[in-house]
């Protein structure tokens, strides 16, 4: 998916610099609190403020965040630069290559130890969160162009809600911040032009 507001990543100094854990856990941050000082993000991601601040800068250095405001005692605070990132590892630059193979791992499995980490925690979630969460599961034979087509029907669907990332006051008072995970993707490997399978492996 690539939201309208969201940054294109190119560069591997870029996303070598965002694979860092404690980087990825204050734009998460960012994204869900708004504007946030090093020592409040602090509190929030569990490290300390100068931990934070240190990787502050370095993420404004790549452009992700920028300072939001001075406040008493020019404690500073900053806040996301855009909302959301895509990128491809499809490169046929080597090192872009390796840059992208390894964010997309590591965000991979950020997501899925937050999807582990709320099934451990479900029941302490009252009655109606329980029913509407969980997990669907499709196979489907579609085209390319099939696949595409159902990646921008369903992308637009959720940009209904984007606005509520930036502005707390659009959230209804019973929401939740609500992680969406999309995955799809061959299971077999593709046909050459004679219509055989092509040689290759799945994992």
């Amino acid at each position: 998916m690539s939201p309208e507001e969201s940054r294109e990543l190119t560069d591997p100094r870029a996303m070598r610099a965002i694979t860092h854990p404690v980087r990825l856990a204050l734009i998460e941050a960012l994204g869900l609190e708004g504007p946030l000082t090093a020592t409040r993000a602090a509190e929030v991601i569990g490290e300390s403020p100068t931990t934070c601040s240190f990787h502050f800068r370095q993420l404004a250095k790549y452009g992700f965040v920028e300072e939001a405001s001075t406040g008493p005692g020019r404690t500073r605070s900053w806040r996301l630069t855009r909302v959301g990132m895509h990128f491809t590892d499809v490169h046929d630059e080597p090192e872009t290559r390796i840059a992208a193979r390894a964010l997309a791992r590591t965000l991979r499995e950020r997501s899925l130890e937050r999807l582990d980490t709320y099934y451990e925690l479900r029941s302490s979630y009252p009655p109606r969160w329980q029913e509407v969460t969980g997990a669907s599961e499709f196979m489907l034979h579609v085209t390319p162009d099939e696949l595409q087509a159902l990646d921008e029907e369903i992308t637009e669907i959720l940009r209904r809600f984007r606005d509520r990332i930036a502005r707390p006051e659009l959230r209804p008072e019973e929401s939740l911040p609500v992680e969406v995970l999309l995955f799809a993707y061959p299971v077999r490997p593709a046909r050459d032009g004679s219509g055989d399978l092509g040689q290759g492996v799945i994992r």
